[in-house]
């Protein structure tokens, strides 16, 4: 066979269940869409998978730069995946910086199929190389099947008249087509699609999928003459149900709007576009048969005060940003807080600080979500540790901010904004509803009103402006425990700090007890996780007990406040390990809250772990 498949993520031996293939090329060649068609046709075929799209940081960067590469990674087969996976089988590099800057990652052994055509004189010095690799036996220990795609295109997509320049764009479609038939796919998804993408010009609909079936018959070609195999792969064993591929960020906007449902509130969205958070905005714009409204402000600032301002007049307020435009949100995140009103700050976590890596992951901002603002400030944090599992948390978020009135953050990141996964869609019916109350009546003795009168959660009642009879102050100056009105006084600002504190703090009662996700209660070691390191330590844990490790894996959602067994939980163990894509930041956390040593395992290369990078971690706590 021409590829060496990958290995499944629950086991250490080779096996034929699972394949990790790379698409990487030009910004401009359309490598995100053909993984993304590929990833449709994968779930079409009963495959689980997991994919992760690595985006240039420059808008368009020059032509076949190094820094210009964008690449499309899938994990896929007939066994459980958890990650995108550690190293690729196959590398589809459409041009030199594509080959240059990937091809380290592919596993030896492993099969580069490169596009011959784009690798002259000067694509080559714009990668750097010096003699092509195609032909300096640099690549000797990977297989390379190395043909000139871009004439293979030309050829097929002739009959149409395009332009050079314009059938060069059916080049994707050709790549995808052979893909397709090296994994046994069915190509009329994709004809479909590309009829309706295309429905206003037939002609390029036609030549596009005349360049997809050019590349599936390429590959027939191939095979005949033993230089490249096809691979078929089962589709995977799962519960009966309705499935689909989803991204994080569609999965939040979909779990916002379910939220807001069950809180029988309309949704209003302010936001401002910033990478990777902007996708939430596209998602929820198209959205508004239920109830939700959309507003693209001019600023970040803008973007949460619209939101609060919602929340003030009856809905359900809701904003999104990313590191520095959450940053700018913080005074704002302050006003919700002293006002007590609900609102959901979605934060799709990017390298930092600053500007840092527009469209790199990470999650660097835990100490931002849980401290970073003036005075004290306490606000619930939830963590999404999948695409999937962030419409779970965008419903809690919802629950946690109406229930208890109180500003929520929810933490993703790029990884989780970008990905996307095979998702049951879940029976609306299954899910309690948790609808918001308004007080209508005056709720003081005497019939006065008591805007910040509490109840058993420690929240003040919700108030729509002009309900008679109603009338109150709102404001970010510090106000009388009960009446509402302004109030300096140093008895007044302890009590309603005390109060908003408790009332937060009471949070954790109506939260799951923590749960270990995978392995004993006690034991020598605990992999402690947050957010979308899910994937690794899961599966790194579970190969690491296959061979008789005693390790078990926490992976904690309600990041503030922390369940309240969690401590008791963590001190069950000798040793406590939390890799994170950032310098430390919920060890410290543990360290501060459980007073247990937890040992930190950071990255911050922009990537998410590797499960190898995790399954030696372990082994060297365990030393």
């Amino acid at each position: 066979m021409a590829t060496q498949l990958a290995e499944p993520e629950a086991s250490s031996q080779a096996s034929p269940e699972s394949v990790v293939i790379r698409f990487a090329g030009d910004s401009g060649d359309g490598m995100q869409l053909t993984g993304g068609q590929f990833t449709l046709s994968t779930a079409l075929s009963g495959n689980d998978l997991a994919t992760f799209p690595d985006f240039p940081a420059e808008i368009r960067a020059p032509q076949g730069t190094l820094f210009g590469v964008s690449a499309f990674q899938i994990n896929f087969g007939s066994t459980e995946i958890d990650t995108a996976g550690d190293a690729p089988d196959v590398l589809v590099a459409m041009n030199p910086a594509a080959l240059k800057t990937n091809v380290g990652a592919l596993k030896p052994g492993g099969l580069i199929i490169a596009d011959s055509g784009e690798f002259t004189k000067r694509n080559l010095e714009k990668a750097h190389y010096a003699a092509s690799p195609l032909e300096d036996g640099s690549l000797a220990k990977w297989q390379l099947l190395a043909f000139d795609i871009s004439a293979q295109t030309l050829e097929s997509v002739k009959p149409f008249g395009l332009g050079n320049k314009e059938a060069l764009r059916c080049k994707n479609m050709w790549t995808l087509g052979l893909a397709l038939w090296m994994f046994d796919r069915d190509r009329q998804p994709l004809v479909d699609w590309l009829n309706a993408k295309f429905r206003k010009n037939p002609v390029l609909a036609e030549a596009n999928i005349a360049a997809l079936n050019a590349g599936h018959a390429y590959g027939e070609t191939a095979e005949l003459s033993g230089s490249l195999h096809k691979v078929h792969l089962d589709p995977v064993e799962a519960p009966a149900g309705l499935y689909r591929t989803i991204s994080g960020a569609e999965a939040v906007a979909l779990g916002l709007v379910m939220g807001a449902k069950l809180a029988d509130l309309q949704m209003f969205f302010g936001g401002y576009p910033i990478t990777p958070a902007s996708s939430i905005l596209h998602y929820l714009a198209t959205m508004k048969e239920f109830g939700v409204t959309t507003f693209q402000a001019e600023d970040e600032i803008a973007a949460i005060a619209s939101a609060i301002g919602a929340s003030y007049a009856g809905h359900l307020g809701v904003t999104s940003s990313s590191g520095p435009g959450i940053a700018l949100k913080g005074e704002a995140m302050g006003l919700a807080v002293m006002t007590e009103l609900p609102l959901v700050i979605v934060n799709s976590q990017r390298g930092g600080p600053s500007t840092g890596l527009p469209t790199k992951t990470e999650q660097s901002d835990l100490y931002q979500a849980v401290y970073g603002r003036n005075g004290d400030t306490p606000m619930p944090v939830i963590a999404a540790r999948s695409p999937g599992d962030a419409f779970e948390c965008a419903i809690e978020a919802c629950r946690i901010a109406t229930q208890y009135m109180t500003p929520v953050i929810l933490l993703t990141d790029g990884y989780i904004a970008n990905a996307a996964e095979p998702w049951k869609v879940p029976d609306p019916a299954a899910y309690a509803p948790f609808p918001a109350r308004f007080l209508t009546t005056r709720n003081g003795p005497d019939g006065n009103l008591l805007p910040y009168a509490r109840d058993e959660k420690g929240a003040r009642p919700w108030i729509k402006p002009g309900t008679p009879g109603l009338m109150h102050r709102i404001g970010g100056i510090e106000k009388n425990p009960g009446t509402g009105n302004l109030d300096y006084s140093p008895a007044a600002h302890q009590a309603m700090t005390d109060a908003r504190k408790a009332k937060v703090d009471g949070v954790a009662k109506g939260i799951p007890a923590q749960e270990v996700t995978l392995g004993e209660e006690r034991g020598k070691l605990a992999v402690v996780g947050w957010g979308s390191t899910f994937g690794p330590i899961h599966q790194a844990v579970r190969r690491a007990r296959g061979r008789g490790l005693d390790v078990s894996h926490i992976h904690v959602r309600h990041i503030w406040p922390l369940p309240e067994n969690l401590g008791d939980l963590l001190r069950g163990y000798e040793r406590i390990l939390v890799p994170e894509m950032n310098t430390g930041q919920f060890k410290t956390v543990l360290r501060d809250q459980f007073l247990v040593d937890a040992k930190p395992y950071n990255k911050t290369s922009g990537q998410p772990f590797t499960i190898a990078e995790i399954e030696a971690a372990i082994e060297g706590a365990l030393a």
